[in-house]
């Protein structure tokens, strides 16, 4: 995996960009020394769900739920269904 500080990206964001897409490896972009972001390659298949598995209120979601349905509040898929066809 590259580093590359934030003055060298400045510098050199096309090649940064293009080194990353041509090897599929990563870049950590530094400031000062220390990681502040990557540069990732993408599958474009893929990018949707890349980008909803990063997204704060997607991971909030997906914890609340992991929550309530370790808590046991599940309900019958059946019931679920139903509501919604009453509702339509």
């Amino acid at each position: 995996m590259a580093t590359v500080s934030i003055r060298e990206l400045t510098r050199n964001t096309s090649g940064v960009v293009d080194e990353v897409a041509r090897t599929g490896r990563p870049a950590v972009i530094t400031r000062h020394g220390a990681p502040i972001v990557a540069v990732v390659p993408i599958d474009e298949d893929e990018l949707e769900d890349a980008v909803l598995a990063r997204g704060s209120e997607y991971l909030s979601a997906m914890l609340a739920a992991d929550a309530e349905l370790a808590g046991g509040a599940t309900r019958p898929a059946a019931d679920v269904l139903a509501e919604l066809d009453d509702d339509a």
